[in-house]
């Protein structure tokens, strides 16, 4: 004879005899007809290979193996429960979270002060550990060693999501008392006139800045590139190397260092920084949570834009 296999609908079904100790009352319970549940029952019977509830006069009592097992099946069915019920309101005082923030060395400048004073004062149960984009990125939410990344975006995977933030622009980063401040104006021919450092994790020595110089028959000469705009900063701050920054996201380092800016002889576009996640992730508060205190952290969403890792764009 085929053995009836047990379900979470059996389990509910059991939960529900054993606390009503009636076929009746558990129907009404379940919003099943009475031979409905005595179907169940029957089912549970040969399933456990136990009568669970025997009949007592008027009423109906459970066996011993009923009773030995009534605690485990309540709390089965109240761990279904949860499974499927929808999680209410977090509370960020008692949640208990590591997040892993992939990012660029200015974007972790500027969103990093403002997330670790956020969690220190109303979550102290998060940790948040901020990482340097580098080779491989591209299945780092895939593969879970990343919660987030925030960076500028490009093509990014099905699976996935983006959310634009902010935008920022390039500009000209020097000393205080650099020549290129003297005077007149910072043309693309003198612009080009000095040396320049790059910031680029990848070592590129060119860039879009490149092309359009050439374009005016032009071209720069470059002395070295760094892997991350601190470096960059202080090579200017020590010499008269001429740098290009991101202006809004690296602000807190070049002010800190007391360099001085300037606007760039010709036009390049705007950035526009996102944050990325894996949809596993979609419908997780804590991780909503944490998306919302980056979105704040940067302020206002620009329109949205295409979106994945960004290729390296020296200046």
């Amino acid at each position: 004879m085929r053995q009836t296999q047990p379900s979470l609908d059996l389990l509910i079904a059991l939960d529900a005899l054993l606390e009503e100790g009636s076929v009746s009352a558990a129907a009404r319970r379940l919003h099943l007809s009475e031979p409905a549940m005595s179907r169940t029952l029957g089912r549970i019977r040969k399933a456990m290979g136990d009568p669970v509830l025997v009949r007592s006069g008027r009423q109906m009592v459970p066996t011993p193996r009923a009773l030995a097992v009534q605690s485990e099946v309540r709390t089965l069915v109240e761990a279904a429960r949860k499974v499927f019920t929808p999680p209410g309101e977090l509370d960020p005082a008692t949640l208990e979270r590591r997040f892993v923030i992939l990012a660029s060395d200015a974007v972790i400048t500027a969103v990093s002060v403002p997330l670790l004073a956020e969690v220190s004062r109303s979550a102290p149960g998060v940790r948040l550990h901020f990482i340097p984009e580098g080779h491989g990125d591209e299945q780092a939410l895939r593969d879970g060693s990343a919660d987030l990344e925030v960076t500028v975006i490009v093509d990014p995977a099905p699976e996935i999501r983006t959310e634009p933030l902010t935008t920022d622009r390039a500009i000209g980063v020097v000393r205080p008392g650099h020549p290129i401040l003297a005077g007149a104006p910072v043309t693309a021919a003198r612009f080009a006139a000095y040396e320049h450092v790059i910031a680029t994790r990848r070592g590129r020595a060119s860039g879009p800045v490149d092309a359009l110089l050439s374009a005016q028959g032009l071209s720069r000469r470059v002395a070295g590139s760094v892997p991350t705009f601190g470096a960059m900063l202080l090579a200017v701050r020590a010499s008269d190397l001429v740098g290009m920054t991101p202006e809004v996201l690296t602000r807190p380092m070049y002010e800190a260092l007391g360099l001085v800016t300037f606007g760039l002889p010709f036009e390049l576009p705007e950035m526009t920084i996102s944050q990325a996640w894996h949809s596993r992730y979609d419908a997780d508060p804590a991780h909503a949570w944490l998306r919302e205190r980056v979105r704040t952290s940067l302020g206002p969403s620009p329109s949205p834009v295409p979106a994945r890792h960004a290729p390296d764009r020296p200046a």
